[in-house]
């Protein structure tokens, strides 16, 4: 019965992709020969035309990273497998990829803008200016949670969490990551060796990298040398780091990094799937989770709208636009390799979410304070073992495998974060990449370093991200809505997703803000307040465009 679960899903995303993703591409793809922003505006450092499976990797690290697996699992063990799963299903081909796509397509008819900047150009100039705040706030949210998480990661001495120990691991192989994405880019735009060929050679390595942070973890012993306080070594290094991700050329660290990061994916969706195969099978796993176990959580309230707000990157995340339309479409070589780099990209992102969910279904209960990387290493490390390895290496592998991809997270972030920045200021002055990238991380260095009651400032944020996250896919629906109206294009794709994520977020963010004010927090509650306020200016701004008989643009 599990197997039989799992290959449903991969079916129905299968035909998702082939019946409804096609049909969104014939039907909106404006001007297919006309040239893409990449080559027009070829600038060897933000547009550069990348190789199809080149950018896949790089898109796909970019909007995966550990959020397909923590979201689905937390939806999963509050409410049952059964709406998680449908909700991944229905939410990714109807919903998350359609909004990954639009995205990505508007930013390319319009010179690689960000999602920012078309709301410029189609919006009143005071929707902007609430947009772009919007967009500020989201990702600075981002760069400052995942830069204590990711410093966490690396800290030692070394956290013992399921008979292992992790954390010097992830900092040794990480390291050897970015010196071999470094060595990759050289070697395929410098050397000109085809990437095919260096991949067969530096995949190999990335996987042997794992192997190497196991065996050899930076410890605590090796810092004393540098500092007393490991984290914030660890957090002013992945700060230049961030900084230097951003500034050099995409194709040097940030491209060739994800790239390579992304066949650890790629292998845990493997070894998953041939495990989950072989051992399912074979009879010897099972469902042992109730498919619904209840509407309401103690943590995270009524089924609606917590469902469709904790899952996130397994359905839908309006990070994925920045990526899509900060990034990606600089680098798409043609059209039509927006399908299976961004659509397909999100429904991949679906299957690892699954995956994710049957590692909930195959035990009788998951413990109370297990973290939910745990709960998904334990069955891949099952998987693992289905598969002839030992079950340790399979949990090992998958840990790792996680926690390395929160750089992915972080580094792009921070990248879009100067696009933004520098759409609002303009390109062109003396060093631009270098004050820009400065402003992005000034304000999420200074949080890091913050204590608020006693915890990380971020984590006193924290509770209205996942709300403002899924706002934020809302409102990029209402602004490609706009584009695709003024084109002349067909709404029918865009308008239910968008109506549906408007009054799902809108709603969780109203709630939130009201029981926080009630409760006397007045750092989440007015944060909430002012993001439903902008929320609702630019839906009344962009519902104004649909009832106007303007030109239609060509």
């Amino acid at each position: 019965m599990l197997v039989l679960v799992f290959v449903i899903c991969v079916l129905l995303l299968v035909c998702g992709y082939f019946l409804y993703g096609k049909r969104i591409e014939r039907t909106l793809v404006l001007e297919p020969h006309k040239k893409m922003p990449s080559e027009e505006l070829r600038d060897g450092v933000d547009y550069v035309p990348t190789p199809t499976p080149v950018l896949l990797g790089h898109h796909f690290s970019s909007i995966a990273g550990a959020g397909p697996i923590v979201g689905p699992i937390i939806a999963a063990v509050a409410f049952g497998w059964l709406p998680t799963l449908i909700w991944i299903i229905v939410g990714s081909i109807f919903v998350g990829a359609v909004h990954d796509y639009t995205a990505a397509l508007a930013s390319v008819n319009n010179r690689g803008m960000s999602i920012g900047q078309i709301c410029r150009k189609h919006l009143k100039p005071s929707t902007y200016v609430m947009m772009l705040v919007f967009l500020l706030l989201t990702l600075s949210y981002v760069i400052i949670v995942f830069l204590d998480l990711t410093a966490g990661t690396m800290t030692p001495p070394a956290v013992e969490r399921e008979g292992f120990c992790e954390n010097g691991a992830v900092a040794t192989a990480s390291v050897l990551y970015i010196v071999l994405a470094v060595i990759y880019g050289l070697v395929v735009y410098k050397l000109k060796v085809n990437f095919k060929k260096a991949s067969l050679v530096f995949v190999p390595l990335v996987f042997a990298a794992l192997y190497v942070g196991y065996k050899f973890p930076i410890t605590s012993d090796v810092l004393s040398h540098f500092t007393s306080s490991p984290k914030n070594f660890w957090l002013v290094i992945l700060l230049i780091y961030c900084f230097f991700a951003s500034i050099l050329p995409v194709w040097l660290l940030l491209q060739p990094r994800d790239y390579l990061s992304s066949f650890l994916l790629y292998a845990s969706l493997g070894v998953g799937t041939v495990g989950l195969l072989v051992s399912g099978f074979g009879g010897e796993l099972s469902i042992q989770q109730p498919a619904l176990l209840s509407f309401s959580d103690r943590n995270l309230g009524f089924v609606f709208p917590a469902l469709f707000i904790t899952v996130a990157c397994g359905a839908v995340s309006g990070f994925h636009a920045l990526v899509s339309a900060g990034t990606t479409a600089k680098q798409l070589e043609r059209k039509k390799s927006m399908l299976p780099v961004v659509y397909g990209s999100m429904l991949v992102e679906a299957v690892l979410a699954v995956l994710a969910v049957i590692s909930v279904m195959m035990v009788v209960k998951v413990p109370d304070k297990q973290l939910p990387t745990v709960t998904f290493a334990n069955a891949l490390g099952a998987f693992a073992e289905a598969c002839g390895f030992s079950r340790e290496a399979g949990l090992v592998f998958a840990l790792l495998a996680i926690n390395t991809f929160l750089l992915t997270t972080l580094d792009t972030c921070t990248r879009l974060t100067r696009f933004i920045i520098e759409e609002f200021i303009g390109r062109e002055f003396p060093m631009r990449r270098y004050l820009t990238t400065l402003a992005a991380l000034a304000f999420p260095a200074f949080m890091c370093f913050v204590k608020i009651n006693d915890q990380p400032a971020w984590k006193t944020v924290w509770p209205a991200f996942g709300t403002t996250n899924q706002l934020l896919a809302a409102i990029t629906l209402i602004v490609v809505s706009v584009w695709l109206f003024k084109n002349g294009r067909r709404l029918v794709y865009t308008i239910a997703p968008m109506i549906f994520m408007l009054v799902t977020a809108g709603y969780s963010l109203a709630v939130l803000a009201y029981s926080r004010l009630s409760e006397g927090d007045y750092i989440i509650g007015p944060i909430s307040v002012v993001m439903f306020v902008m929320a609702v200016v630019v839906t009344i701004d962009s519902s104004s465009v649909f009832f106007k008989n303007g030109p239609v643009e060509k």
